[in-house]
């Protein structure tokens, strides 16, 4: 009967160990998994947007605006976490050559048990990046 109170006293302990864990990962934000995750959305949602017509024509990259943005948007929202909240603005698309900087600001909500939600105020971490793609191409229709 004693070591069964101990083993039962182990599993307890396990469980509440790992509760606490995934409470106060959910109550806390890493910039370092932000940073990685636009990193990754910034990059394929360029490649996403490339006009492979006008690469054909001039042998010169160019990418849409509009397919960039819903784009980076639909791979950013697939990845998240649904206890931050995120505010994703655009700045300086260009389409020509491709380049787009995107800026995240991400609020941690710091709710505690007990708390309600809305009452409770996180702690806010914006991060920006700006990817250009370029190319050097031997490929020219012209000649």
């Amino acid at each position: 009967m004693k070591e069964s109170m101990w083993g039962y006293w182990i599993v307890v302990l396990g469980v509440s160990i790992m509760s606490v864990m995934v409470l106060l990962q959910n109550m806390t934000t890493t910039n370092e998994q932000d940073y990685y995750l636009i990193k990754s959305c910034l990059e394929a949602s360029m490649y996403d947007a490339i006009d492979y017509g006008y690469y054909r024509d001039t042998g010169d990259l160019k990418m849409n605006q509009e397919k960039f943005a819903e784009s980076f948007v639909r791979r950013f929202s697939e990845i998240i976490n649904i206890n931050r909240d995120y505010d994703i603005t655009f700045y300086d698309i260009y389409e020509e050559p491709p380049a787009a900087s995107v800026s995240v600001k991400t609020n941690t909500k710091a709710g505690g048990i007990g708390q309600a939600a809305t009452n409770s105020e996180g702690v806010d971490v914006t991060n920006k990046l700006t990817g250009i793609l370029y190319t050097n191409s031997l490929y020219n229709p012209r000649s």
